[in-house]
């Protein structure tokens, strides 16, 4: 699966990182607890979340996802984006829930990874 796929399940708006979205994902988690993603994750490529402020991208960053997808239809600032950017990430805002994003992309093939 792409990140363009992606675009397409979830009905998503990109709001930086066009140029990235041809990018191969194969796992994905979904968590408002960056503590949790960053204790728990593994060869995630995509974050999905409801939380909006500058440490979903450092962490993103850090364990080199490729792209964020915002849910419930929120909305980084225009630092959080300038972040994203300098770090090559796509950033995606979509009005589904955590829920049911994360349950659209799973029944389309996206893993969860490995525990």
């Amino acid at each position: 699966m792409t990140v363009a796929d992606i675009i397409k399940l979830l009905n998503a708006t990109v709001i930086c990182g066009e140029e990235y979205v041809q990018r191969e994902v194969h796992n994905a988690c979904g968590s408002d607890m960056m503590s949790d993603v960053l204790a728990y994750v593994k060869d995630q490529s995509v974050l999905l979340t409801g939380l909006v402020n500058p440490q979903v991208i450092r962490t993103a960053d850090m364990m080199d996802m490729v792209c964020v997808v915002f849910v419930r239809g929120k909305e980084p600032d225009a630092a959080m984006i300038e972040l994203a950017n300098e770090r090559h990430l796509v950033l995606l805002k979509t009005d589904c829930r955590m829920f049911s994003a994360c349950g659209i992309l799973y029944s389309s093939g996206l893993s969860g990874g490995t525990d």
